[in-house]
């Protein structure tokens, strides 16, 4: 599905409200001045307050599950806006899916 890139100045939050981070790992690729985000780079997240029952369990990692299938940096597949991803807690108990609030809109990809 065609969408815009997600890049690292990219605003995003796990469903309980914690913030996602998108650390890039090979800058190869920029869009608005900011490289590239793709499948296998790092997003962690920070301030999620989520609880399973009583025991907390909040979102500290995004584990994303596809990307853009026409366009890819260094071999892996960019990130598009809306994306396939899944937040989890540091036993890998999923929490849902990211939140993206705001990314560029000039360069889309399929």
């Amino acid at each position: 599905m065609p969408g815009p890139v997600l890049h690292a100045g990219a605003s995003a939050t796990c469903p309980h409200g914690g913030t996602i981070t998108f650390v890039p790992a090979a800058p190869r690729v920029t869009v608005s001045g900011s490289p590239a985000v793709v499948l296998s780079d790092q997003a962690p997240v920070v301030g999620c307050v989520f609880t399973a029952g009583t025991k907390p369990q909040p979102c500290v990692s995004t584990k994303w599950l596809a990307g853009a299938t026409r366009v890819v940096s260094l071999g892996s597949p960019v990130l598009v806006n809306p994306s396939g991803g899944l937040c989890q807690s540091a036993e890998q108990i999923p929490g849902g899916p990211p939140v993206i609030s705001a990314s560029q809109t000039r360069v889309v990809a399929t």
